[in-house]
């Protein structure tokens, strides 16, 4: 090391000390040398493409969309919203289960990283649909929900799981117990979506009925279905996007 003078002339050596990382609880300075998780870009141009695909085929659903039979006046054009995010979900429920059974089976860590991404997803596009299907209802039912209807409630039931599993994982501890309760809560939600999906087909109430696949009376008009699938495609990108800036950050 190096020699320093003290204030009587003698010479001492210089001792360089050099902190130690702290390790106090609630540290969370990163080290030096320490490799942070970059943002996934491509996850964030995805994001903003869909959510421009999906904004795209709103404003041509306000704009170009003919009016819809059996419905009055152009309240329903919030479908173009609500039914793509209700498609959507459904997928990002399917991805809940898949992380949920890989969990079950493997005790795998991306099963697990996959099923806390996908129920904040699930969250997200089953909170699009509960906010937008109400206040179309409030305009063409004069009631924004309707407690015997089987699709509004099931789907309910469905987006009030992911609510609770997206704050279970964010207040409880890390623990191979909290994961299987958490991974048997997400499989069972699973199995409300093709109760939901076929509701209208089994118990038709106020929820109007299928207009895809629904028999002879179901059926859409080309152009309004275009605008819906436009709409999905957006909101599947901006799906996959999400997903890949959440699965950067947390795997």
């Amino acid at each position: 090391g190096s020699m320093d003078l003290d204030i009587d002339g003698h010479m001492h050596p210089t001792h360089h000390l050099v902190r130690a990382p702290s390790t106090a609880p609630g540290y969370s300075g990163k080290l030096m040398g320490e490799r942070q998780r970059p943002t996934d870009m491509r996850g964030v141009w995805l994001m903003l493409a869909g959510l421009a695909i999906a904004g795209t085929a709103m404003v041509l659903g306000f704009v170009t969309a003919p009016g819809a039979k059996g419905f009055e006046g152009d309240s329903y054009r919030i479908i173009f919203w609500h039914v793509p995010a209700a498609w959507t979900s459904f997928i990002t429920f399917g991805m809940l289960f898949v992380g949920s059974l890989a969990w079950f089976w493997k005790r795998s860590e991306w099963g697990w990283t996959l099923a806390g991404v996908a129920a904040e997803l699930s969250l997200l596009f089953g909170l699009c649909v509960v906010t937008s299907g109400p206040s179309w209802g409030a305009a063409e039912w004069g009631v924004p929900w309707d407690w015997t209807d089987a699709r509004l409630n099931t789907y309910g039931v469905l987006s009030a799981i992911a609510l609770f599993l997206v704050l279970s994982r964010r207040s409880q501890p890390d623990t191979p117990e909290f994961r299987d309760v958490f991974a048997g809560i997400g499989l069972f939600g699973f199995l409300l979506v093709p109760i939901t999906y076929m509701a209208t087909r089994w118990w038709q109430e106020r929820h109007p009925g299928p207009v895809i696949g629904g028999g002879e009376e179901s059926g859409v008009d080309s152009v309004i279905l275009q605008i819906w699938l436009l709409a999905f495609l957006g909101m599947v990108i901006l799906m996959i996007g999400q997903a890949m800036v959440s699965w950067a950050v947390s795997y």
